[in-house]
């Protein structure tokens, strides 16, 4: 378990969405300094927080961060992209690009800030998921959220001998500009930033954010064609 209240924390993609409102979310909950970063920092507007500027898929960008954020015992992999190419007909390039902003971002951030946090006496990482890392619908955004589940999962294995908690935040739709043009019901931001934080406090190693992520995750137990009804036809 990790006490927020006077925490440092560092939060990618902060300036909107699921970040922004985590951002919120973390003052309300007495953290003591929030580093929220944005490709531009100016987008960055809670008046509290510490904006950066950062290129998750970029080495440079994720090292001189972490230099600037030596007191960090909490950090969040919450920036993302939503590509959705096809395997069958996109360019690979745009298949290699959502791996680096969804798989290798995340996994150069906790590189970057693992021994930050262990020299801080210990903290937790959160990063964000989606259901789409146990369903195949989205092409190579599910296939990246997907092995960065593996990924957190091998890093909580890693990371618990020194002193570092992992957990995996799950959802589906959520009411951002990356769901805009879904027509299925979504969760509040908010709700979600509240869910992944309730986390971290309690130690989870895995949060699942809505109905529709539960079922999914219930459903890998069982046949593919649950999942998977075309399979049948």
């Amino acid at each position: 378990m990790t006490a927020l209240k006077g925490a440092s924390v560092f939060v990618t993609g902060g300036s909107r969405g699921i970040g922004k409102a985590l951002v919120e979310e973390l003052y309300a909950r007495g953290a003591g300094k929030v580093y929220a970063t944005a490709r531009d920092p100016r987008t960055v507007t809670h008046p509290d927080a510490v904006a950066v500027a950062l290129e998750v898929t970029d080495p440079a960008s994720v090292a001189a961060a972490a230099a600037g954020a030596q007191d960090v015992t909490v950090l969040i992999n919450n920036a993302g992209a939503a590509v959705g190419a096809s395997f069958l007909d996109s360019p690979v390039e745009d298949v290699r690009r959502e791996f680096e902003t969804n798989f290798y971002g995340p996994l150069l951030l906790t590189r970057a800030f693992a021994p930050v946090i262990e020299r801080n006496g210990g903290g937790h990482i959160l990063t964000m998921h989606s259901v789409l890392s146990w369903l195949a619908l989205g092409g190579s955004y599910s296939a990246s959220k997907a092995a960065l589940w593996s990924q957190t999962n091998s890093l909580r294995l890693d990371l618990a001998p020194r002193g570092i908690a992992v957990t995996g935040m799950h959802m589906a739709y959520v009411d951002t500009d990356l769901a805009a043009g879904t027509d299925a019901p979504k969760s509040d931001p908010r709700t979600i930033a509240a869910l992944a934080l309730d986390g971290i406090e309690t130690g989870a190693h895995e949060i699942l954010g809505d109905d529709l992520t539960r079922q999914v995750k219930t459903g890998l137990a069982g046949d593919l064609t649950a999942l998977y009804p075309q399979l049948t036809r």
